[in-house]
């Protein structure tokens, strides 16, 4: 048995759009609701979830009999999760908060074998169909998608660097978090966040390096796909849910006044 090519990993190197959706439900009955839509990737966030590891089996097994490529958000850039996430068949990994080269390093690092990093080996493991798939030792590292979670402004200005460590998949700009950190906190649609992102995901885009983001706004989202943005989200789980309940009980409401 040999090991199956990653679809998402392809197509960020061949620049083919990706459209994703952020899961935070935490459970693999919700994530398999979500698997037949059709979407290229899939987030399964560890960061502000509460997702655990057998929560996370428990999703990339939903996913797997779907086209769509489950990527987890480790909790931090730490070896052992990293370790432990890709023994569980994670396909690829967005790490939070990258702030540095060094940690741009040290992230790649956790996701190879010796001598070209730190991982662990196991021989029976789900990611190798408990040693079954005879080359996975050799390809897994080519397979893996590695993405780093740019979220502050001065992140934001180290990001072509960054972006230039071997082994590094793709650049993802956290909204969210940039807004906080230039004092816009809960504004991630304002103009000066994406001013300071849009132009530095250009010249990356010219570099040829995959460029990602999430936005809960659909018209956006295929804007900078439009762009050059190689991976969006374009919503969540729980935005999708909690907005439906809301939109529900407002036309109910709406009839019965």
């Amino acid at each position: 048995m040999l090991l199956a090519q990653n679809t998402f990993t392809k197509a960020l190197k061949a620049g083919d759009k990706q459209i994703g959706l952020w899961i935070s439900l935490a459970n693999n009955f919700a994530a398999e609701v979500v698997a037949p839509a059709g979407y290229n990737w899939a987030l399964i966030d560890m960061e502000h979830s509460p997702n655990d590891y057998f929560s996370v089996l428990g999703q990339l097994q939903a996913f797997s009999n779907y086209s769509t490529v489950p990527i987890v958000r480790v909790e931090w850039n730490d070896a052992v999760a990293v370790k432990r996430l890709l023994d569980l068949g994670a396909p690829g990994l967005l790490f939070p908060m990258i702030q540095t080269v060094e940690e741009a390093q040290r992230a790649v690092a956790a996701t190879r074998y010796p001598p070209h990093g730190v991982r662990g080996v196991s021989g029976s493991t789900r990611a190798n169909k408990f040693g079954r798939v005879k080359d996975y030792t050799a390809r897994i590292e080519e397979e893996t998608a590695v993405l780093l979670q740019v979220e502050t402004r001065a992140a934001v200005e180290q990001a072509e660097a960054i972006s230039q460590v071997d082994g590094v998949s793709g650049i993802f700009f956290g909204p969210a978090d940039i807004a906080a950190d230039i004092g816009k906190l809960g504004k991630p649609m304002d103009a000066e966040v994406w001013g300071l992102i849009k132009p530095v995901a250009k010249r990356l885009i010219a570099q040829g390096v995959p460029v990602g983001t999430l936005v809960l706004d659909p018209a956006f989202a295929a804007e900078l796909l439009a762009e050059g943005f190689t991976f969006v989200a374009c919503g969540s789980d729980t935005s999708i849910l909690s907005r439906g309940a809301d939109l529900l009980l407002s036309q109910v409401e709406g009839a019965t006044t």
